[in-house]
């Protein structure tokens, strides 16, 4: 494996990457905190303040904006005077984009079209064999055999779907869709 750090081209590249992600994270965060804040509160049921629906999201919110913020100053300290933003874009073109794309996508049509139009394990139980398969036989620097590859997503994905729904409703007493 290479040492990316001696490359100063890919520093530059990185650094960019960093400061983008932390506006994008802290961003994120400030809107988690503001869509917490909004939530009832149900005072009128008599609900604690300890115990509002949005104290954790808001908690959790405020952690994501200042880690954002962290990760964006390091990177704006450490980039100053870098390459210009072609550096940047020439990181969207490796394998590794390929990848982060990937994963994207298939969480994105997991989470958007999946869950709610099928029963969860269901829903999970597909995401987890398009994942695998997607990953060991395409995406995968030494491929194996898309037979095997199938065979095996489809054990791991029905275990996981019906393990993750009997958890979060046994275990976590939370209603799936």
């Amino acid at each position: 494996m290479t040492d990316l750090s001696a490359d100063p081209q890919t520093e530059r590249r990185m650094n960019r990457i960093d400061l983008i992600t932390g506006g994008v994270f802290a961003v994120l965060g400030l809107a988690i905190v503001y869509l917490s804040w909004t939530m009832p509160r149900l005072e009128m049921r008599g609900i604690h303040p300890a115990t509002v629906p949005g104290l954790v999201p808001g908690l959790l919110g405020l952690a994501l904006a200042f880690c954002g913020v962290v990760l964006g100053l390091k990177a704006y300290r450490e980039g100053r005077g870098a390459g210009g933003w072609s550096d940047l874009l020439a990181l969207f073109r490796t394998e590794e984009a390929g990848r982060f794309c990937a994963v994207a996508g298939l969480a994105l049509v997991y989470a958007l079209v999946l869950v709610g139009r099928l029963p969860f394990w269901l829903a999970s139980a597909a995401f987890v064999f398009a994942f695998i398969v997607v990953f060991e036989t395409w995406l995968s620097p030494e491929p194996r055999s898309l037979l095997r590859s199938t065979f095996l997503a489809l054990v791991q994905g029905v275990i996981v779907g019906v393990v993750v729904t009997l958890v979060f409703q046994y275990g976590f007493l939370v209603r799936l869709p």
